[in-house]
């Protein structure tokens, strides 16, 4: 008999602690929704009918040393001497002029994988492109994304 008790005071406690956990749960949700990310600073082409992104400025990084030779979204393999980079919407395959906004170099990338998504305007580009825009060392960079159309290519 004392078996069976125990057996049904565990199912209870069990039981409660059930059905106190969404309550529990409940400030961290409630704070995960208070985050707003921040509107990046856009500049518009209004000619056209569609609306197409002329320029963005924000943050330049460049790929670990580990992701040599892994597969990117597109399915071609990171070289980190070749002018590529990732960016979390453009379309693959797209053309970007990335300027330093230090020193005014600029370099050439086609966007080739996917990054994490973040609230600002974000591109993660090759040792290359990181070396020739003058920040390897550095980390990260303050830049222009302009993505280039198939007449300015």
């Amino acid at each position: 008999m004392a078996s069976s008790e125990r057996s049904r005071r565990l199912v209870r406690i069990v039981a409660l602690a059930l059905m106190l956990l969404p309550i529990h749960t409940l400030p961290l949700l409630a704070a995960e929704q208070v985050v707003k990310p921040v509107a990046p600073v856009v500049e518009k082409a209004e000619s056209q009918e569609k609306s197409v992104v002329k320029k963005l400025v924000g943050i330049a990084s460049y790929y670990a040393k580990k992701f040599h030779g892994r597969a990117t979204t597109s399915g071609e393999r990171y070289h980190p001497e070749k002018m590529t980079a990732a960016h979390q919407s453009l379309p693959l395959g797209t053309k970007v002029l990335v300027r330093n906004l230090a020193n005014d170099k600029e370099v050439t990338v086609v966007v080739n994988d996917r990054c994490r998504k973040k609230g600002f305007p974000f591109i993660d580009l090759s040792r290359a492109a990181a070396r020739k825009l003058g920040f390897l060392g550095e980390g990260k960079a303050k830049v222009a994304i302009i993505p280039l159309t198939d007449d300015e290519s």
